[in-house]
């Protein structure tokens, strides 16, 4: 326990923070990184508001960008998370 601390700090307003766990975390990190040509997967999130998976991949450059999938690891948008950068 204890590793949802970040997704706490980050999110707020959601009724549950649980991770992407098993094969889900593999389907839809792959779908992430595809997504924003790389990467690395900084936090994932199951049943968010948005979608059913949301994964936040962190770009060599140090920005984040959080990824919506649906139940079928399907990108349905993606926004630019720049509120971590003072």
């Amino acid at each position: 326990l204890g590793g949802g601390a970040g997704a706490a700090l980050a999110a707020g307003a959601a009724d549950t923070e649980a991770p992407i766990t098993g094969p889900a975390l593999e389907r839809a990190s792959a779908a992430a990184l595809a997504h924003t040509g790389g990467g690395r997967v900084t936090d994932t999130e199951a049943g968010d508001e948005d979608g059913a998976y949301e994964v936040e991949v962190t770009r060599d450059d140090g920005s984040q960008v959080d990824v919506h999938l649906d139940g079928g690891f399907k990108v349905l948008g993606s926004k630019a998370d720049r509120e971590s950068s003072r």
